[in-house]
């Protein structure tokens, strides 16, 4: 990894960070004032006021001592443009505090990072369940298969 990744990559960890401690100011502040925080489920949160507090209400409820934990490999970081990165990552949470994502909780990530004056900040982020598409199930439990 250069510097400039690893610069990039030691935002993600402070991501990790101020999830871990619940810290959703923390979490926050690590967001342009304008990101888009796309949830697994497909909500976006327009704003860094906006994933602040919906964040606040996951740590002190649902997530409450859940952990962000590594998983899917190591990120890739690609420079777009020399203020401009994109990183694709895998990740997940636990609530028992595992060291792997828990079943059913394992991510691949997406974020787009600036650089801006006080540094880099997500700009983007997508949070994507990995599943398999040939087990889904549809409404009322039945499964289906591709093909």
């Amino acid at each position: 990894m250069t510097e400039r990744q690893n610069e990039v990559l030691a935002v993600l960890g402070r991501l990790t960070d101020a999830w871990n401690d619940g810290d959703a100011a923390a979490y926050a502040r690590l967001f342009t004032e304008d990101a888009d925080y796309v949830t697994f489920f497909g909500m976006n949160m327009p704003g860094r006021a906006l994933i602040e507090s919906s964040h606040r209400a996951l740590f002190e409820g649902l997530m409450k001592g859940s952990k962000l934990v590594p998983g899917g490999g190591e990120p890739t970081v690609r420079f777009i443009r020399p203020d401009v990165a994109i990183v694709v990552s895998g990740g997940g949470s636990s609530l028992s505090g595992a060291d792997k994502p828990e079943p059913g909780r394992e991510s691949t990530l997406t974020y787009v990072l600036v650089e801006e004056p006080e540094g880099w900040r997500v700009a983007s982020f997508q949070n994507t369940r990995v599943s398999d598409p040939a087990a889904g199930a549809r409404p009322g439990g039945e499964r289906r298969t591709l093909g």
